[in-house]
């Protein structure tokens, strides 16, 4: 089964249905499939083909949840960029993947051509929010800049004959990489078909269910929002952020959803709402959390507000999208578990030498088995076998997640820490080196390390070490400034602290194992 046809099955069954609702936009699942049966033949005529990649660079929108539909029905592969995403980091992806096109808004065209002057793969940028007029910022580039109204009203409402089959690539999501580029996690139409179902088999979906989102589509768990939807035939609220918490859950309230994912930084919000304590949510069924485990009060304080919710707290990565969930009913007892695998998967612990662990309580790497598991990653082999290792059969692999947990004795999983110091910071993976990389280009800095520390709020909140060039000065608010002139959002640092030396190895090289003791310079 290839993804899109979850959408295609839903038109057909439910043509008339509400499946979305963004902003002033409500479009039913006909309306969505033959919109993006026409953006597919757009991009077929201009050269997008079988297996190319395409570019989503949109806040969450109806035109956003389109072009990932679209994209797929011209069988090419989507990829979902963060709206923050800078210059440099969009310009490398873009060329990483030769991009053959890249949909866009109107207000990010500039930044958009910017970086697609210098990657020739691109072959047409797709606008949104009005048709661009010759000469101007498109003077600069040889391909046609596309106005999305214009060109959609102009196609027809069929669906492009298709080639793909369920092993090719449907998705390419970029993630820190421990070198510090990104890294793209190839994942199939069969991947993605099976963790979807996987999920939405555990949360008990029914074609009933509205789901209000603000989590962004470029986040693997804002993306299967919209997917997990359209299979089982429900609407989708979506909202572009939860920057006015209240406007959200009025929101909530008055579209009567049933479902609301969430992660522990918006936990803390709304456990911070007053006046939502003498509200009431007589429709909300599920709250689901993942990204970072919500602390026990943060559970104890979502059950007064929602009482008639039942909490699914979630353990995932990127590479194969969920791993566990815990069952509702098992949250009074075991609150810090991240429950056991979902359906149709298989996990288990190995130790150093790789040897299944069998005694319960004692630590090991979580491996995960299943048709949800990556592909690897987009030409990094390398990185791709540190992951993906041989399992039980010749013929497969298995996905070494670099987690360390412990295991009950009935096969409730225990988040112990990270193996590798990337840090994941409002559930989104942070490489030290990308933000270290930035820092080093400010001119006052000599030596720069960061580290994830703990943060109730945002799991683990991002911390940079710097050492000054001597007689250089800068403070804090400099440096992070700095920061987020170059780095998305979720990246910049939110502590920075001074130091007069790093410690270091006896080959000289930064260590961040003595990084959390107390400051030597203020």
């Amino acid at each position: 089964m290839l993804l899109h046809e979850f959408l295609e099955r839903s038109a057909e069954r439910l043509p008339g249905k509400t499946a979305l609702v963004a902003g002033a936009n409500r479009l039913t699942f006909g309306e969505i499939d033959t919109q993006a049966n026409r953006l597919a033949g757009v991009l077929r005529g201009c050269g997008v083909g079988y297996r190319d990649r395409v570019a989503v660079l949109l806040d969450n929108s109806a035109e956003a949840v389109v072009s990932i539909w679209g994209i797929l029905k011209a069988d090419a592969v989507f990829v979902v960029l963060n709206p923050t995403i800078k210059a440099d980091k969009l310009s490398y992806i873009l060329n990483n993947c030769r991009t053959s096109a890249l949909i866009t808004s109107r207000s990010r065209l500039q930044l958009s051509l910017e970086a697609a002057a210098s990657a020739p793969s691109i072959r047409a940028i797709v606008t949104t929010q009005g048709r661009t007029q010759e000469g101007g910022d498109t003077a600069t580039v040889s391909f046609p800049v596309i106005g999305w109204e214009e060109s959609l009203a102009a196609a027809g409402d069929s669906a492009p004959g298709r080639r793909a089959i369920d092993i090719d690539l449907a998705s390419l999501i970029y993630t820190s990489g421990t070198t510090g580029n990104p890294k793209g996690v190839m994942l199939t139409h069969r991947n993605m078909v099976s963790a979807s179902t996987s999920i939405t088999t555990y949360l008990e979906n029914v074609e009933d269910d509205i789901v209000l989102s603000v989590l962004p589509l470029s986040f693997d768990y804002g993306l299967y929002q919209m997917i997990m939807t359209a299979q089982f035939g429900g609407t989708l609220i979506l909202e572009k952020s939860f920057l006015y918490p209240y406007a959200v859950t009025t929101l909530l309230k008055k579209e009567r959803a049933t479902g609301f994912p969430i992660v522990p930084t918006m936990s803390a919000i709304i456990l911070q709402l007053e006046k939502l304590r003498e509200e009431r949510f007589p429709d909300l069924r599920y709250i689901t959390n993942t990204a970072a485990a919500l602390p026990l009060s943060h559970i104890r304080g979502l059950q007064a507000v929602f009482p008639g919710a039942r909490i699914y707290s979630m353990y995932g990565l990127t590479e194969c999208k969920r791993v566990s969930y815990l069952p509702p009913e098992e949250l009074d007892r075991r609150p810090t578990s991240v429950g056991r695998g979902m359906p149709n998967e298989q996990v288990y612990l190995v130790d150093d030498d790789g040897r299944v662990v069998t005694e319960p309580g004692v630590a090991g790497e979580l491996v995960v088995r299943g048709a949800n598991v990556m592909q690897g990653y987009w030409e990094l082999p390398e990185e791709t076998g540190r992951m993906l290792r041989p399992g039980p059969y010749p013929w497969e692999k298995v996905l070494y997640t670099g987690d360390l947990f412990r295991m009950d004795e009935e096969g409730f999983l225990y988040f112990i820490s990270r193996k590798d110091d990337i840090i994941k910071s409002r559930g989104e993976k942070v490489s030290p080196k990308e933000v270290e990389s930035v820092l080093y280009e400010h001119p006052a800095v000599l030596e720069a390390a960061v580290v994830g520390v703990p943060d109730e709020i945002l799991g683990e909140a991002v911390k940079a070490y710097v050492v000054l060039r001597e007689g250089a000065a800068a403070t804090d608010r400099e440096i992070i400034a700095h920061c987020m002139r170059h780095l998305e959002d979720f990246m910049v640092p939110k502590q920075v602290e001074f130091r007069d030396s790093l410690p270091k190895t006896s080959s000289g090289k930064i260590t961040k194992k003595g990084l959390r003791g107390p400051a030597t310079k203020g």
